[in-house]
């Protein structure tokens, strides 16, 4: 008897965590269950946590973006907490941007699988050019994302994108601060001039301090949901499981926050890494 995917019980993703298991039980069963019991169960039954086969990613090491500069990095989190003030004072919305690309293909990672077996996951083997180059915005404010595509990501694109996002805020009265990363495109005139057009104020994030921006951890959340150990039939699948993804995560706001929530302050022992560089 085949697994059925969680996606196929009405849960998100292709992978079983014990966080989905532990909601397919209260929905099939209406019975209450904690994480700890369903590890036991699953391990007595001769499953086990293990990555899919030839995933040789190591966890052990960790990458120290070593251009980076701490004073610049210390100066982005005074202004970022002046913002952040207004923001509470209802004066000012803060929106984190940034761009990623999906590729249809299956992205490795963890599930639940028999102990002692490779865990095997079929790929179609689709072209790296079969993807989707998503913008995406992250509200602060409010816990809610917005994703929008149309093509590369281009000062052209990045103008539209501006214009998008606004008629999506439909926020009056307000300053509306977007924090974004140093491409090539953010930086262009003619984005520098959209964005003043539309009232729009840039902030640019320090060079090499994608850890600033929060966005960063919603494409990696997405990553989990949609495209690890699924590979897609098509890009247009690809492209609707990414959106489902997003008005799903925005029913539950508050969940967003707390799993997006940026930095108020810097690691001492981290930044004193930089200052030895």
């Amino acid at each position: 008897m085949r697994l059925k995917t969680p996606k196929e019980v009405n849960l998100v993703g292709s992978g079983w965590t014990l966080k989905k298991i532990v909601q397919w039980v209260e929905t099939s069963f209406s019975r209450s269950v904690s994480r700890n019991t369903v590890r036991n169960i699953l391990k007595q039954n001769g499953l086990s946590w293990k990555k899919c086969k030839k995933c040789k990613k190591c966890k052990k090491c960790k990458k120290l973006l070593a251009k980076a500069n701490p004073e610049k990095r210390a100066a982005f989190i005074e202004q970022f907490q002046a913002m952040y003030q207004e923001m509470c004072a209802e004066k000012a919305t803060i929106i984190y941007i940034d761009e990623s690309h999906f590729h249809q293909d299956l992205d490795l990672g963890y599930s639940w699988s028999v102990k002692g077996k490779p865990h095997w996951i079929k790929s179609s083997s689709p072209g790296l050019s079969a993807k989707v180059n998503w913008y995406g915005a992250y509200n602060f404010a409010t816990g809610r994302c917005f994703l929008w595509q149309r093509g590369n990501c281009n000062s052209e694109q990045t103008s539209a994108f501006l214009e998008a996002l606004v008629n999506w805020l439909a926020v009056e009265n307000q300053t509306i601060y977007v924090i974004l990363d140093g491409a090539p495109w953010h930086r262009s005139h003619q984005v520098k001039m959209k964005a003043e057009k539309m009232n729009i104020n840039l902030v640019q994030l320090p060079g090499y301090s994608p850890d600033l921006n929060p966005i960063e951890g919603l494409w990696k959340w997405m990553r989990e949901e949609v495209t690890q150990l699924c590979c897609h039939a098509n890009v247009q699948a690809l492209k609707d499981d990414c959106l489902r993804f997003i008005d799903r995560i925005n029913l539950e706001p508050d969940q967003v926050i707390k799993r997006l929530w940026p930095k108020f302050e810097l690691d001492p022992d981290y930044e004193k890494l930089l200052f030895s560089n």
